[in-house]
């Protein structure tokens, strides 16, 4: 592991100190945490844009999905 300094304002150390003391862990293990779950949702994000942009490029069609219509099972009939 590394050690870095951080800036952060005292509401935010206030309110993360509180959640430590909840959770029983340190103020590294939770940050640790959040940037992990930050990192993951950022390349969720990212996915998800490059999807979005390349269906707006090359847009499905009817005919692409229609061939599985009859596989579909609703568990209604």
């Amino acid at each position: 592991m590394r050690t870095i300094q951080m800036t952060l304002d005292e509401e935010l150390v206030s309110k993360v100190d509180d959640i430590v003391y909840k959770l029983e862990t340190t103020r590294s293990a939770f940050t640790r945490d959040a940037l992990r779950e930050a990192v993951e949702q950022y390349n969720t994000h990212q996915l998800e844009e490059k999807h979005r942009k390349g269906y707006l490029i090359n847009p499905g069609n009817k005919e692409e999905f229609g061939i599985w219509e009859q596989e579909q099972n609703w568990g209604d009939e």
